[in-house]
């Protein structure tokens, strides 16, 4: 059997739409809140349409030298143009796009997992430092 592990796709966010962008200070103070935003196609820009959109973000915080991973956030996008008139004819559509409020006591690594509809998982990843 595959693991799912082996299905999260990684790259250089520059050159491949699909993978997380997270944007926050690299150095933090400890437990003092800071905001994390995570997006998508930031270089280059991702559909956002009925056949082709992303459905979620997962934000998670891994503190350095702990087993386990924390979640931070799930966020869905569930606006992508659909409507009774047919596809991409709808009034709204949800931008994947988020930001998160959060403090840390610990330095670690910030994870961020988003599912593109016909792509698959796509993961990235940030260092936070404690200063």
């Amino acid at each position: 059997m595959i693991e799912l592990s082996e299905r999260i796709q990684v790259a250089d966010w520059k050159k491949e739409k699909h993978v997380p962008v997270i944007e926050c200070p690299d150095q933090v103070a400890s437990d003092e809140v800071f905001e994390v935003k995570v997006s998508l196609g930031k270089e280059i820009a991702h559909p956002n349409t009925t056949e082709h959109h992303i459905s979620w973000i997962s934000l998670y915080f891994q503190p350095e030298g702990e087993k386990f991973t924390h979640q931070v956030g799930h966020f869905e996008f569930t606006a992508h143009g659909e409507s009774t008139a047919g596809p991409n004819q709808g009034p709204v559509y949800t931008n994947h796009a988020v930001v998160a409020s959060l403090k840390v006591n610990a330095p670690g690594t910030l994870y961020a997992l988003a599912f593109c509809n016909i792509h698959g998982l796509w993961q990235s990843g940030k260092e936070i430092t404690l200063s």
